[in-house]
């Protein structure tokens, strides 16, 4: 399908990196749909006025991404109102950080519940619509962690490698009907999440990074968009780690 006209869906998509990923794959006479889990709507409200300056039909809903009843619900509504689902970003993430001995059950569940199995629900109800189709694009957001590990971040690192995993097992039996399932693995990108980092301890990350400087969402969004594109149609399986360097 060409760039014109696309239906996209962005999980986790009111600000941030999804923000930044929603406004790189908005194409006049497209729609760009996102999710989010905010406690209120101003940044839902914020990404879709800017998402309508560039031309395209944008919408925002709230929902949990690791319940497929209201996962399901939220793509059977995207395509009886557009017809079609062509491209799935699965950007939408928490972090609960604590050292290893003393992070509780909760906090390692309430991660990979999001982040693994949020990306699994989505890729799921997304896979049989696009198999349907015939073609489709799925791009997961992964994390640099979750090849190197980070102390701290038992359960993200964890869930993030998993998102890696389930990226590949994903291609592998999607690609058969033109689906191409691929990740990014962002490294120390400035976001919200990054912003509650000590400057001491950002000031160290980012002496780490062969390219100088710490990553913008833009970066990352850029990347995504290039795999949800033609350029990219012989690519799938693959992780793509958007990080200056950080890991090779």
């Amino acid at each position: 399908m060409s760039e014109q006209g696309r239906v996209v869906l962005v999980t986790g998509g009111s600000r941030g990196i999804g923000r930044a990923i929603c406004l790189a794959l908005a194409e006049p006479g497209g729609v760009v749909a996102f999710n989010h889990f905010d406690p209120d709507e101003q940044a839902a409200q914020a990404t879709v006025a800017m998402l309508q300056a560039k031309g395209v039909k944008a919408e925002g809903r709230k929902f949990d991404v690791s319940d497929p009843a209201q996962v399901n619900e939220y793509i059977d509504h995207l395509v009886n109102a557009y017809g079609r689902l062509d491209v799935l970003v699965n950007n939408a993430g928490i972090t609960q950080d604590a050292l290893m001995v003393r992070m509780s059950l909760e906090q390692f569940e309430r991660v990979l519940k999001v982040n693994l199995i949020g990306t699994f629900v989505c890729m799921q109800a997304a896979a049989k619509v696009m198999m349907k189709q015939r073609g489709g694009s799925i791009v997961n957001v992964a994390s640099v962690v979750g090849q190197t590990g980070n102390v701290g971040q038992a359960n993200y690192s964890a869930s993030k490698a998993g998102v890696m995993a389930l990226t590949k097992t994903g291609a592998k039996e999607l690609a058969a009907r033109g689906v191409r399932v691929n990740a990014v693995a962002p490294g120390f990108i400035e976001t919200d999440m990054t912003a509650a980092i000590p400057e001491k301890v950002a000031a160290v990350m980012r002496a780490n990074i062969p390219l100088g400087r710490s990553g913008l969402p833009e970066d990352v969004a850029d990347v995504v968009a290039f795999l949800c594109s033609p350029a990219a149609r012989y690519l799938t399986g693959q992780v793509l780690h958007v990080s200056g360097g950080l890991y090779m």
